[in-house]
């Protein structure tokens, strides 16, 4: 072959190459006649080209496709992972737990509201039917970010990605079939784990450790995000799932609360944070527990909110409250739904607590109860040691550029640790509300 034509069939393949998929539906081919002795490569070469670009962009390339096929490793080693991991998992019958350890202060509280938290019992308990529903709900999770992980790594140039799709998609339908089957054993009463404590922890163990290999593989997702742009999920209710604050609240005559909130968990959504003290466990915590109302809960005094979230749907949420007269009010999708005084009135917020996220507590940083988990998604969680006015509430509900960070707790990755297979990956406020 001339040295001409070898050169301009390697040219040919770099620009191709460089194109991808974007354009390989419209591409042209066209044939021009040239004189036999006319120097095609150079012909050929846009007028700024020179061969350190042609070099450069070969390189480019060749670290690309390097990329493009160690995920794709990767996500085959995740799946096999995930076939094993979630097979042994399911294999096993879900951890029975003792009854939480009974608060000294606030019975009588929640007595008069008529919300004894504990009439409910531990789900962990709960007949094959509801394991399957839960088991269900993190299948449908797993499918979510596996999805978003095959988009992400998507290899326009072959065939390979309609291939990994087609793996996935088979994987998780196996999984499917083998949680209907152990749910089946479970109802006959094949599965019956002889050490509690043990098994628990292997099932805690699993879910963590598969949950952590998908938090590995989006990591290439989260490394150029912003700190805030996260949410937190927790796919089940378990009294081992949860979130962590690193710093504790101040002393505070006022306060904001906002959100951003989903779950359509039932009975109850369960606790999105709880504020706890030494010698107050119920010192700030919002709860939904079975079919009473949401309520938010000061120093053991209780008022109802007026929310409406359990729908599966994102809403925001806003409570605030002062001191004086202990007059709250209460905002879902940046209007107000709700308001009443009396709570907890000269009573400041103590410092020197733990904030948790998904959990309720009944000592300080511990005694989770599985009925009171919060299940579902989480996000954009800030503080204020102010009463917010109507307009900022708004303007944080409908992602205003105006909108104020929280100056006591702002939403960031690095202010949170996350325990049990609870997770953080990737969400933007703004773009379910396009």
């Amino acid at each position: 072959m001339p040295a001409g034509a070898a050169c301009c069939l390697f040219l040919a393949s770099v620009l191709w190459l460089r194109a991808g998929a974007q354009s390989f539906g419209q591409t042209r081919f066209v044939c021009t006649s040239v004189p036999v002795d006319t120097d095609l490569c150079a012909s050929s070469l846009p007028a700024s080209g020179t061969a350190e670009e042609l070099q450069s962009a070969v390189l480019q390339l060749r670290e690309t496709v390097l990329q493009q096929k160690e995920t794709i490793m990767n996500h085959k080693e995740t799946i096999r992972e995930l076939t094993t991991k979630l097979g042994r998992c399911e294999s096993q019958s879900l951890p029975e737990t003792g009854p939480s350890e009974a608060k000294a202060a606030g019975g009588a509280s929640r007595k008069q509201t008529g919300s004894s938290k504990n009439t409910m019992g531990d789900l962990s308990r709960a007949p094959a039917a509801e394991t399957l529903s839960q088991l269900g709900q993190t299948l449908q999770s797993l499918k979510t970010r596996l999805e978003n992980l095959e988009q992400f790594s998507r290899i326009n140039s072959s065939g390979q990605t309609n291939h990994l799709k087609d793996i996935l998609q088979t994987k998780i339908d196996d999984l499917e079939k083998q949680v209907l089957s152990r749910v089946n054993s479970l109802e006959e009463g094949k599965l019956n784990p002889k050490n509690e404590s043990e098994e628990r922890n292997k099932i805690e163990s699993t879910l963590t450790s598969l949950h952590q290999r998908i938090s590995d593989l989006e990591k290439g997702q989260k490394d150029n995000r912003p700190t805030d742009k996260f949410q937190l999920t927790f796919p089940l209710r378990t009294n081992y799932m949860y979130g962590k604050v690193k710093k504790s609240l101040p002393e505070m005559y006022a306060f904001s609360v906002c959100l951003w909130i989903k779950s359509n968990a039932s009975p109850g959504v369960g606790t999105p944070f709880s504020y706890a003290v030494p010698g107050q466990a119920n010192e700030l915590v919002l709860i939904e527990w079975g079919n009473n109302p949401m309520e938010i809960l000061i120093n053991d005094k209780v008022a109802k909110l007026p929310f409406v979230i359990n729908d599966g749907k994102w809403h925001h949420i806003c409570i605030t409250w002062t001191t004086r007269d202990g007059v709250w009010e209460a905002y879902q999708d940046g209007t107000q739904g709700g308001h009443g005084e009396n709570l907890a009135p000269y009573h400041p917020i103590k410092p020197q607590g733990v904030l948790v996220l998904g959990q309720e507590q009944d000592t300080l940083g511990g005694g989770f109860d599985a009925t009171q988990a919060f299940v579902g998604e989480l996000a954009h969680f800030n503080v204020w040691d102010r009463k917010l006015s109507p307009g900022e509430i708004y303007h944080l509900a409908t992602c205003s550029t105006k909108a104020p960070a929280g100056n006591v707790l702002a939403w960031s990755e690095t202010t949170i640790d996350v325990y049990g297979g609870a997770t953080k990956w990737t969400f933007e406020a703004c773009r379910q509300l396009n």
